[in-house]
């Protein structure tokens, strides 16, 4: 079996599906060519997907939708960051979380932002983020 390495180097290869689902120039979903995009995918995936929205795995995903039509404050925070971590730890047990920042926006008290730093077993030294803002009501 290839490595790491030899997967995201070999450009014959692809790694799975980019998340958003979209269409390439051919007529498929855009494919991720290394295990980095891949991974960046997934957390996405995991995160947007509320739990019961994915047939045959009812217990997949991230309640985040749930927990933003409560009233916003530092248990709903707190929510938030534990419904991730476990989330992340159930399905994706390969990404280790580096940092993981939830903060509710001063101008805009519905909204807060999720900031995720994290690397993978695979690449420990490879760090990398995402971040994404949630809006009550939206």
């Amino acid at each position: 079996m290839a490595n790491v390495r030899e997967i995201d180097r070999n450009d014959d290869v692809y790694v799975g599906i980019e998340f958003p689902l979209d269409h390439n120039l051919t007529g498929f979903f855009r494919q991720s060519k290394t295990i980095q995009q891949q991974v960046k995918s997934n957390i996405k995936n995991l995160l947007l997907t509320s739990k019961g929205e994915r047939v045959f795995q009812p217990d997949f995903g991230c309640d985040l939708r749930d927990l933003l039509f409560e009233q916003i404050n530092s248990e709903t925070l707190d929510g938030v960051d534990n419904s991730i971590r476990i989330a992340l730890d159930t399905w994706l047990p390969y990404v280790n979380i580096n940092d993981l920042i939830i903060i509710q926006n001063e101008s805009n008290p519905n909204e807060i932002t999720i900031s995720l730093e994290y690397s993978t077993t695979l690449q420990p030294d490879a760090l990398d983020n995402i971040t994404f803002n949630l809006v009550v009501g939206e």
